[in-house]
């Protein structure tokens, strides 16, 4: 049987994170994008990592480009502006695609795990996500991702136990993170 700690995923500066490495930590996976109406999430995203880091969270960032081409720029590119917008500390993994014919398997596998986004919650949300499914090549099938700042949470067992959709803020989530840890 297939675990989270199976894979290894590539860091930007080429080397490999054996995610066997992380076992007994609360995981947090987000694909990112640097030029989406998402991308202020990055501030939620670093408030989680400051509060509970210590206590074992872990945040693993992957940018993807696959959505409006809102993540251009090179891995290091990325992290520059990660760094000196949003201030975050933990650190962006190589980009990669989490659809198609190029996805990364870490990414197949988080999608059979939870197969669909949360229901959006309040009508902005609803509408931003209506409008997002509405955008040309954005995949309806389940399973697949639907646009940047998808997140998925592991348990301390390695379980894939959340999966957040675009709208859901780090806020949204903070205490099903504060429970797991």
């Amino acid at each position: 049987m297939t675990t989270i700690y199976d894979f290894k995923v590539k860091k930007r500066d080429g080397k490999t994170i054996d995610l066997s490495t992380l076992k007994g930590k609360v995981i947090l996976i987000v694909n990112t994008a640097t030029g989406c109406g998402f991308t202020p999430q990055y501030e939620g995203l670093e408030n989680l990592y400051q509060k509970y880091h210590k206590d074992g969270l872990e945040i693993l960032d992957f940018p993807c480009n696959q959505f409006g081409h809102q993540a251009p720029g090179t891995d290091d590119e990325i992290h520059e502006f990660c760094t000196a917008k949003y201030k975050t500390t933990f650190d962006q993994l190589a980009k990669v695609e989490v659809n198609g014919d190029k996805v990364e398997p870490i990414w197949t596998y988080l999608k059979k795990e939870i197969p669909e986004d949360s229901e959006p919650k309040g009508v902005k949300n609803k509408l931003a996500m209506k409008a997002i499914s509405k955008i040309p090549g954005i995949s309806k099938e389940t399973g697949f991702i639907k646009w940047n700042f998808t997140k998925f949470v592991i348990n301390r067992d390695g379980e894939v136990v959340y999966r957040f959709g675009p709208t859901d803020e780090p806020r949204d989530f903070e205490d099903k993170i504060k429970e797991l840890l």
